[in-house]
């Protein structure tokens, strides 16, 4: 039986079978990666938050025109951050707070590069506990993707096709009359760093004093037998 007949063909079935796993490999991660992020994930409800969105990819392969972020319920105000390659309009309520912020770029952003966006979010004491979705809309050169699934009660986000980016809200950070933050055990932590620091640090070291001490004792005696010695040639 001749078997080397068969080697081109296994060797060929070898390498496609590479290529695929390869392929597979690359493929999941970058489709993964496929999102709009927010960072931090994370919040304190009643307080004031710097949101990052960041993305690196377009629609399809077309380059990012504009980020459109809705403002969901449980957050009390947004305040978008200017930066440069970016303008920012907003859609406001009655109330005179922003529902909607569209920040377009000034030059499309090009597939596989990155770009962020942020802006300032007060969240509101009652969403304490609770994961806040803010729904997001791509829009590119050629098409958009909404950024809006919501994943159901046991079921993965990374499942979905386009989720929402999400902030999980915990519970309200206290406070003291004034608005800071536990300021009282702040100071508190801070006296007690600054008399670590006093603390530790080396005490002067008794010989070097004595020598620096006899040194100057050493330095006045020369001095005296320099001007004794020219009143005497005088």
């Amino acid at each position: 039986m001749n078997t080397s007949s068969h080697r081109p063909t296994r060797i060929r079935t070898i390498a496609l079978g590479a290529a695929a796993g390869v392929a597979l490999a690359v493929g999941v991660p970058l489709a993964a990666s496929a999102h709009v992020h927010v960072d931090p994930g994370t919040a304190s409800a009643g307080s004031t938050q710097t949101l990052t969105f960041a993305f690196s990819h377009g629609c399809d392969g077309s380059p990012t025109t504009a980020l459109a972020i809705d403002v969901p319920e449980g957050v009390a105000n947004v305040t978008p951050i200017v930066q440069g390659g970016w303008s920012i309009a907003r859609d406001l309520g009655s109330d005179g707070i922003a529902t909607r912020v569209v920040f377009t770029a000034d030059t499309p952003v090009e597939d596989g590069l990155k770009a962020t966006v942020s802006m300032d979010a007060l969240f509101a004491e009652d969403a304490a506990d609770t994961d806040i979705a803010f729904p997001v809309t791509q829009l590119c050169a050629e098409g958009e993707t909404a950024w809006t699934q919501i994943a159901e009660e046991g079921e993965d986000p990374h499942d979905l096709d386009s989720p929402a980016p999400v902030v999980a809200v915990g519970a309200a950070v206290a406070e003291d009359e004034h608005g800071h933050g536990d300021a009282a055990a702040e100071t508190a932590a801070a006296d007690a760093d600054h008399d670590e620091a006093a603390a530790a640090a080396p005490e002067a070291d008794p010989v070097a004093r004595w020598l620096a001490a006899g040194g100057l004792v050493a330095g006045v005696a020369a001095l005296a037998v320099v001007l004794l010695r020219g009143r005497r040639k005088a």
